[in-house]
């Protein structure tokens, strides 16, 4: 049996596939539906960030009621209780929320604790980064070779050797439905050099992680499919890109995972570049992006899922999403303001009618005479109130945008609705 059998077997028995249902004419913008075992994600769709396998302050209870569709959780905390999570049935059920799943293959969590790696920064803040960067460089804590990557969390930790084959194991015993392919993340810092050599790496580390994942997926052929995506990178160059498009595209790979350290203005054009080249009937995630425009222009070119920590990091800092664009619910003018958080928005808080003013109060930084067990209690209140609101409002938001390609209205609903986000 070759490998593309085994794949369509495995795929046909276990519930994993994908399909395009609407795709814009001499466009890259495109709804589906991915299905998994866990369950249907309809896209273009909004995974929420559940690091440690649950969304800090959502309840599995809001998470279905405010609509979301999936969860992508860190691989590499996890793997310290991967068997704990197998022995649960997977990390659907371990999780508690019963929705489609995502885990990460941990290799940006090993090079960000090795070196302070950086991923998407805006084009002002760049030689700054690259300056800091290059600092970091002479007390890099991670070594990476082609076996792996050896690593230390810290100065005084044993280094211990983290390999694509490792990552498919505790992938495979936390039991998402879609699990990523171990990469070489490079920084911003990094010379162009250099990127050629760690796309290169990377590339073979792909097939290092296709082999062992069929390897598994034939021992645990009693268990729900997971399917591979391969993940690109290549930072901003066009061509590394294109060649990282065309050798992981070429591959057994189930979907790919959009990533890299790059400027924020350069995001529309590298998607460009590897989504014209990737498979057209296989799913493409952009990792670790959310603001709405980048959303908008994942989708214009051709991406189907998104991921964030920044809906529920924001909210805790008061920042929240409205229509007219984001708020920090901190300032005093919104002391006495009695409106919900945004008008016409059905999320829990505001449907219970939650107002500015009392989560403002809720989340001040001041005791005002209140116990520090009141204090504390009120501000974690405060914080759930707006993490719940944030991502429903980011959900939502890739739901309308699905609509809007379902009805042919994709440019039109885009640019009304930036307009007024951004005030433009």
């Amino acid at each position: 049996m070759n490998n593309n059998q085994l794949n369509d077997n495995l795929l046909n028995n276990n519930q994993f596939s994908f399909e395009i249902t609407k795709k814009l004419e001499n466009s890259l913008t495109r709804a589906g539906i991915i299905h998994t075992p866990h369950g249907d994600i309809e896209t273009p769709a909004f995974m929420v960030v559940g690091t440690y396998g649950k969304v800090n302050l959502l309840s599995p209870k809001l998470f279905h009621e405010i609509g979301a569709s999936g969860m992508i959780c860190n691989g590499f905390h996890l793997s310290k209780i991967s068997e704990k999570i197998e022995a649960f049935g997977g990390l659907s059920s371990y999780s508690k929320y019963n929705c489609p799943t995502i885990t990460d293959s941990g290799g940006f969590q090993v090079m960000s604790l090795g070196s302070g790696v950086g991923k998407v920064i805006s084009m002002d803040k760049r030689d700054i980064a690259r300056e800091q960067a290059k600092a970091k460089e002479k007390n890099r804590l991670a070594r990476v070779t082609d076996d792996g990557v050896y690593f230390k969390k810290d100065e005084n930790s044993d280094e211990k050797l983290f390999t694509p084959e490792y990552s498919m194991e505790f992938q495979h015993e936390i039991g998402a439905d879609i699990i990523m392919a171990f990469d070489e993340l490079t920084s911003i810092g990094d010379s162009r050099k250099y990127n050629e050599i760690a796309l290169n790496r990377t590339y073979k580390w792909a097939k290092r992680c296709l082999k062992k994942h069929k390897e598994l997926s034939i021992e645990r052929k009693d268990k729900p499919y997971q399917a591979l995506y391969g993940v690109l990178q290549g930072a901003h160059y066009q061509d590394l890109r294109e060649i990282a498009s065309k050798d992981l595209g070429s591959m057994d790979f189930d979907g790919y995972g959009l990533g890299g350290a790059f400027e924020k203005e350069q995001l529309g054009d590298i998607l460009f570049w590897c989504d014209t080249i990737l498979p057209e009937n296989k799913p493409r995630h952009l990792l670790g992006l959310s603001q709405p425009d980048d959303i908008f222009v994942g989708v214009e070119n051709g991406c189907d899922t998104f991921d964030c920590v920044a809906p529920m990091r924001e909210a805790r800092h008061g920042k929240v999403y409205t229509p007219d664009g984001a708020i920090n619910i901190k300032n005093s003018k919104y002391k006495n303001d009695n409106d919900p958080l945004a008008d016409g928005c059905q999320c829990p808080t505001c449907k219970a009618g939650h107002t500015r003013s009392e989560i403002r109060a809720l989340l001040k930084n001041t005791m005002d005479g209140k116990s520090p067990e009141q204090f504390k209690k009120d501000k974690l209140l405060a914080m759930e109130l707006l993490t719940i609101h944030n991502v429903y409002f980011i959900v939502n938001l890739t739901k309308e945008i699905r609509n809007s390609i379902l009805e042919d209205n994709f440019h039109n609903f885009r640019d009304k609705w930036l307009k007024r986000y951004y005030k433009s």
